[in-house]
């Protein structure tokens, strides 16, 4: 499945993630359910499609599970 095209701040929050700090140009983002895992996202206007695809994997989602979410 092809990757959407996303910013680092819409990125992963649908994802049951949200603000947990920043710093600089990365925003730490934290999982409130089990597990409570932390990203670190790059504020930038398009990520990357290898970033969101790793940060994708980090948040334990498939690329299709993700692209339900949006």
């Amino acid at each position: 499945m092809k990757l959407p095209v996303v910013s680092g701040s819409q990125g992963i929050r649908k994802a049951g993630y949200e603000l947990d700090e920043q710093h600089g140009s990365h925003i730490i983002l934290r999982r409130n359910d089990p597990p409570h895992r932390r990203l670190s996202v790059p504020n930038h206007k398009e990520l990357a499609k290898e970033t969101l695809r790793a940060l994708i994997r980090e948040a334990g989602l498939t690329v299709e599970e993700f692209a339900t979410l949006l």
